[in-house]
């Protein structure tokens, strides 16, 4: 019988040498490089929407006024927030049945071919309003996809990663992601800076968006280069008693939501803050800087550049800090940043100046940094190996429908019917105040095993020391692990 069968006994369970998984570096450096770009790839799309809002509205409806413009570009971004978590459903039932690595190569395929075929669509002044048509149903497409991608590679990463460095390898994840966002951005700069404001009109917009067929080729062959996770190729291969049998064959989405009801609404709040501030920060800051503060549409987006390349590299060392303090506390230490510098953030943005616009921007990245690098590692921790892919998808994908990727059209539509250019500060608020709520029922997994997992180590010398200190381990819960009791093995 497997060494990691569970039965219903009252035997002593004993951790052995040969439980423990000890982490293959390359393996590790593979899937870390197969993950990243495929985030880089999603936010260089959101990136270049984000900083071309103004521009598409002008192009898709050329005869609506100005706000009219503004709001439709910004609701075409949210739609596809929309059918996400349609995607996370679909792509984690895949993923949790089937395999990580297939559904992560499939979700980036169609991710990258939506972005490049915004570049190709007929402008409204060509086909009419068969164009802004045509751009939402590949922007759904893209949501859709996108909806199986940031749950697969968070839940890929945390299998892939040792307990008690996984919170310091999962922000790598996120600063792919603003890394991508920020390369969005410059290219967007570029072809402002260099064709000008008509020309952009006329076909200057389309360039970023068909960049991303080579950046989407590339990002595939990384993908399709790293295998399945360790610990998903655990659970296929374990014998598994009848209680995990019956778990693992029900991972649908009605066993998710009896087994998981609890930690996906935790999931669900604490991604809602995080996400609003950092959509706040992102997609929605070029149309704030641009159509409240007056900025020009160069100015409104390279003033962002440097203050995304700074905070992606504080990311990981969020992760990092949530290794060694736990994610609760630096979850609550992220919530308090967000509540604390959400006004004078607004305040010195409002200053009109240079300086003042990037320091504003820079308060706003801090709880940023703290909340996303700490939730890549905490949240797919929430959840049992059998159930973690569909689980993540759900949770994460109608946090980011709801509260995330609809965030830049709430405000600004708040904004216009109050007239007042503080209510983004007001919203960040109040979604840091149920963020720290949320913080308290969040299983603390900082250098943990995973649920339903043996422990993952670095070195044979960590393995030898966890055996030797399993009775006095605070850290390891040996009724937890899927370990045999003392003696099975024998008798059977």
């Amino acid at each position: 019988m497997s060494s990691h069968a569970i039965r219903t006994t009252s035997a002593p369970r004993r951790l052995r040498l040969d439980d423990i998984n000890i982490v293959d570096t390359s393996r590790l450096k593979r899937a870390l490089r197969g993950t990243v770009v495929g985030n880089t790839m999603e936010w260089y799309d959101v990136g270049v929407y984000g900083y071309l809002a103004v521009t598409m509205g002008k192009v898709f409806l050329p005869t609506a006024a100005s706000s009219v413009q503004i709001l439709f570009s910004l609701g075409v971004f949210a739609a596809t927030y929309i059918v996400r978590p349609l995607g996370g459903i679909v792509f984690g039932r895949l993923g949790d049945k089937v395999g990580r690595q297939r559904v992560l190569a499939t979700t980036l395929i169609m991710m990258a071919s939506a972005t490049f075929i915004v570049g190709l669509i007929p402008s409204y002044a060509t086909i009419g309003a068969a164009a802004p048509v045509i751009l939402v149903v590949m922007k759904l497409l893209q949501g859709f996809s996108t909806g199986g991608e940031y749950a697969g590679v968070t839940t890929f990463v945390s299998e892939y990663a040792p307990d008690r460095r996984r919170g310091f390898f999962g922000g790598f994840l996120d600063l792919g992601s603003y890394l991508g966002f920020a390369f969005g951005a410059l290219i967007v700069s570029i072809m402002q800076l260099t064709l000008g404001d008509q020309a952009m009109l006329d076909y200057g917009w389309r360039i970023p968006f068909l960049i991303a067929g080579p950046i989407g080729a590339t990002a595939v062959y990384f993908r399709l280069k790293i295998e399945e996770s360790p610990a998903f190729q655990a659970v296929l291969e374990a014998e598994q008693g009848e209680k995990e049998e019956q778990l693992a064959a029900e991972t649908g989405l009605l066993a998710i939501l009896r087994t998981q009801w609890r930690p996906l609404l935790i999931a669900i709040v604490l991604v809602a803050a995080a996400n609003t501030v950092g959509y706040a920060l992102t997609s929605y800051m070029p149309t704030y800087l641009t159509d409240t503060l007056g900025y020009d549409a160069v100015h409104g987006t390279l003033l962002t550049i440097p203050v995304l390349v700074i905070m992606s590299a504080g990311i990981p060392a969020a992760g990092l800090l949530s290794d060694r303090i736990g994610r609760r506390p630096t979850v609550w230490l992220g919530a308090a940043a967000m509540g604390v510098l959400a006004v004078p953030a607004f305040g010195l943005l409002a200053v009109g100046a240079v300086w003042s616009t990037l320091v504003g921007l820079f308060l706003m990245a801090i709880p940023t940094a703290l909340l996303v690098g700490t939730l890549a590692s905490a949240l797919p921790a929430q959840y049992p190996t059998a159930m973690r892919y569909g689980s993540m998808g759900i949770s994460y994908n109608i946090a980011v429908a709801v509260f995330g990727g609809t965030a830049p059209v709430f405000i600004e539509a708040i904004m216009q019917a109050t007239g007042d250019s503080m209510t983004p500060a007001y919203y960040l608020i109040g979604f840091a105040v149920v963020g720290a709520a949320a913080a308290f029922g969040l299983r603390e997994s900082a250098r943990r095993p995973l649920p339903g997992s043996m422990p993952a180590v670095e070195t044979a010398a960590e393995a030898v020391e966890l055996v030797e200190t399993q009775d006095e381990n605070e850290l390891l819960d040996l009724d937890e692990l899927p370990l045999e009791p003392v003696g099975a093995a024998a008798r059977d």
